[in-house]
């Protein structure tokens, strides 16, 4: 059975979106796009909520059309087309882009997909990940931190009842200042 992983660029304060819900704050490079192409490669399949989907299908699925587009962002393009996505939303009626809408509880509909997808699986998007966080079903966190404080907006972490220990397993430094910070949930 493959991990659940909960990636997304976060401030160094904790946050994944400005309080007016921007992302521009992100500086994402060719160098850090070649690495966010290398960990998509890896994917069987993602878990988003109504917001990234949104996000995302808004210009991935046109992004031949964008002449500004460097060959690592193609390339991503590429790998996010063909990866599989499942998104949870109440509110949206259809999904397109090689995605399927569910609406059932996040448990009983990751159980599902990992009977139906053989790997590992990313969850994105803030609120979506933290019902996956509160049930203890994330094995995998990784933080790409910008350097950047936003001071407010949505967090990276929910908040939680209890600590969930973690294990740093993985660390790297990025020329545009970025880190990326991977930890295991230390379930021992």
């Amino acid at each position: 059975m493959g991990k659940l992983i909960y990636l997304l660029n976060v401030s160094l304060d904790g946050f994944i979106e400005a309080p007016d819900h921007s992302l521009a704050w992100a500086s994402v490079d060719d160098e850090l796009h070649t690495w966010f192409n290398d960990h998509m490669s890896d994917v069987a399949a993602s878990l988003y909520g109504r917001r990234l989907y949104e996000v995302m299908s808004a210009y991935w699925p046109n992004y031949e059309s964008d002449p500004d587009a460097t060959e690592p962002m193609r390339e991503f393009g590429r790998i996010w087309n063909a990866t599989p996505r499942i998104v949870f939303s109440s509110t949206l009626d259809r999904v397109d882009f090689n995605s399927r809408l569910v609406r059932g509880d996040v448990g009983e509909e990751l159980a599902r997909a990992r009977t139906e997808f053989d790997g590992d699986m990313e969850v994105g998007g803030a609120t979506l990940a933290a019902s996956f966080i509160r049930r203890g079903l994330v094995d995998e966190y990784r933080l790409v931190v910008h350097p950047v404080i936003l001071g407010g907006g949505a967090r990276f972490f929910p908040e939680l009842e209890s600590p969930i220990p973690l294990r740093l397993t993985e660390s790297r430094h990025f020329e545009s200042g970025v880190v990326y910070l991977g930890y295991t949930a230390d379930r021992s």
